[in-house]
């Protein structure tokens, strides 16, 4: 039997937006046994380090290690998704966590990525486009690498506008906490929870 989501939130944004920590954030105020956080970017660095013996932890962390091999995996998972671009989708979607009632996609870079959770959850899907600074992106280690920042997964969803919330995320976490309200109250709705 396939469990379906009450709410599918699909986060993008550019690396170092604080995408990752934002759903963090939100998998705390709905709690771990509600709410998971589903990578597109799990399943492909899982696959890659299979498929060329590499250390999986050490892709999934933020280290000198993953970005060593970054531009390879892009290529890769470009190649993978030319041949299906539901591919990681799927595979993120099919893990032990996809019971969760609510789920974070915590990084869309394609307009494939929107476009597979619309098809398939449209009536329970927020889009969220994180925006930061290039300076607050750069005090969390942002330096901008070519064949990395300008290529399709990391621009894929910039000309996209279709957005049901834009956050900001510039380091101010009580400015980022009022941001995010309407965001929770949206996840609630679609929980079926009254808002206070």
């Amino acid at each position: 039997m396939v469990i379906s989501p009450k709410a599918v939130v699909v986060f993008s944004g550019k690396r170092k937006s604080g995408k990752d920590f934002i759903a963090n954030l939100l998998q705390e105020k709905f709690s771990a046994e509600l709410c998971a956080i589903l990578r597109l970017s799990g399943p492909l660095k899982s696959q890659y380090a299979k498929e060329n013996g590499l250390d999986l932890q050490r892709l999934l962390d933020s280290s000198e290690y993953k970005e060593s091999y970054r531009e390879d995996m892009i290529q890769w998972g470009e190649k993978k998704r030319n041949e299906n671009s539901e591919y990681f989708c799927v595979l993120a979607t099919s893990g032990t966590d996809s019971d969760k009632e609510i789920w974070l996609i915590s990084d869309a870079r394609r307009k494939t990525d929107i476009e597979y959770f619309l098809k398939y959850y449209h009536q329970k899907t927020l889009t969220v486009r994180i925006e930061a600074t290039t300076a607050a992106r750069k005090e969390r280690g942002f330096v901008f690498k070519k064949g990395v920042d300008d290529v399709e997964s990391e621009c894929g969803l910039d000309s996209f506008s279709d957005w049901n919330h834009i956050i900001n995320n510039n380091g101010d976490r009580e400015t980022l906490e009022h941001e995010l309200i309407p965001l929770i109250n949206d996840i609630k709705k679609l929980q079926g929870l009254q808002l206070p």
